[in-house]
């Protein structure tokens, strides 16, 4: 007989997740690994995870994990899990910026976190586990509970909903403890079957690989469905990003690098150019300021990780990077075309003394909403 936990499931942003209290888990990791992958349906070699909550690709199968705070200046701790499909593994080595905004809705509904008001703008201080970073949740509240309902539209999601504001706070190295972990803006990577290839690196929220789309054969402005199509490329992509992986010291070796599913994302980036999003929808050179392709586990993202998102328009902000010298200059926050549309990132970076760089923070909205709650049986 299956077990069964209580959880709710939600979606954050353009990813959905079961969302459990800490408390109702066994401690044990492996224990709770067995659980999270026959709630989610893995592995499964038809990549559809059709006997669990999973939905087949990489944003929709995924498990958050939230509890009392381990640190000062939090209010709850959040731990990211990213359930593989079709392998047998949960990978933590990263965080999910569209699930971080369920945080704090969960936490107040939950009952873990009180608000100050009852009615009005609440914020939950967030600790995500996984970066060791903090992010500041701020959403409505009516009756001293989270309002889901609003008219904020995201790319990606149809509908409206509640802005819900995330504010990381100094997100530099929160992979590998070095806003640039090579110390560079752009080294040449040294890739077998592509030869030279020149990237940016760079470690904000989640350690990301930038490379020039041109440097890849392609446009910038290529769609997911055609980019699935293009297993070529996607191993070149991927073999970029274990080459990375080592130059920026997040695995030792060429081999483990290619374990690690999560970090660093790997993605293109291409001048301000027409575009066309996933609904057919045109999107204008005039409406963006840089156009961004990710991968997330290996499989083309339908939006972008939100995470990855903050670490470009970071990457944008460092003179000489891959990304800055795509993007069209801009003072405000940056418009990142996607292949749902544009996301629009805030950033603050600024050159210290001694020629280096610090991230203040980034920020942006997304829309969150609980879709269910009760058993998950495992």
């Amino acid at each position: 007989m299956a077990e069964r936990y209580r959880a709710a499931f939600m979606r954050g942003g353009t990813s959905k997740a079961l969302v459990f209290n800490v408390e109702d888990l066994p401690r044990d990791r492996a224990a709770r690994d067995a659980i999270f992958l026959s709630a989610m349906g893995s592995p499964d070699p038809y990549g559809r995870q059709l006997d669990g909550m999973g939905g087949g690709v990489s944003s929709l199968s995924k498990v958050c994990l939230v509890g009392p705070p381990s640190v000062d200046g939090a209010d709850v701790d959040y731990t990211f899990v990213q359930v593989q499909v079709k392998d047998a593994a949960c990978d933590y080595r990263g965080n999910c910026g569209n699930m971080s905004s369920a945080i704090g809705p969960y936490a107040i509904d939950e009952g873990l976190v009180r608000p100050a008001v009852a009615d009005g703008q609440a914020t939950v201080r967030i600790h995500n586990t996984n970066t060791g970073k903090i992010i500041h949740s701020t959403f409505p509240v009516s009756g001293g509970r989270s309002v889901a309902r609003g008219d904020l539209a995201i790319p990606g999601v149809a509908g409206t909903g509640a802005p819900v504001r995330l504010d990381f706070l100094k997100p530099g190295g929160a992979t590998t403890g070095r806003l640039l972990p090579t110390g560079n803006a752009v080294d040449t990577l040294q890739v077998p079957g592509l030869g030279a290839v020149e990237a940016s690196m760079v470690d904000a929220a989640n350690a990301c690989v930038f490379v020039d789309a041109a440097t890849l054969g392609l446009t910038g402005t290529e769609l997911p469905e055609k980019l699935e199509a293009m297993p070529e490329l996607l191993a070149a992509m991927n073999e970029i990003r274990a080459h990375a992986s080592v130059a920026m010291g997040i695995a030792p070796t060429i081999e483990q690098a290619r374990a690690i599913r999560i970090v660093p994302f790997v993605g293109f980036v291409s001048a301000p150019q027409n575009a066309e999003t996933l609904a057919g929808e045109p999107l204008p050179a005039s409406a963006v300021d840089l156009v961004v392709r990710m991968l997330s586990s290996g499989q083309p993202h339908r939006a972008l990780p939100l995470t990855a998102s903050l670490c470009t328009a970071v990457a944008a902000r460092i003179e000489g990077s891959v990304a800055q010298r795509a993007a069209r200059a801009a003072g405000g926050a940056l418009r990142l075309g996607m292949p749902s549309g544009v996301l629009t990132v805030d950033a603050a970076v600024r050159r210290l003394p001694d020629g280096g760089w610090h991230a203040e923070r980034g920020a942006f909205f997304r829309t969150t909403r609980r879709l269910f709650d009760g058993h998950v049986y495992a």
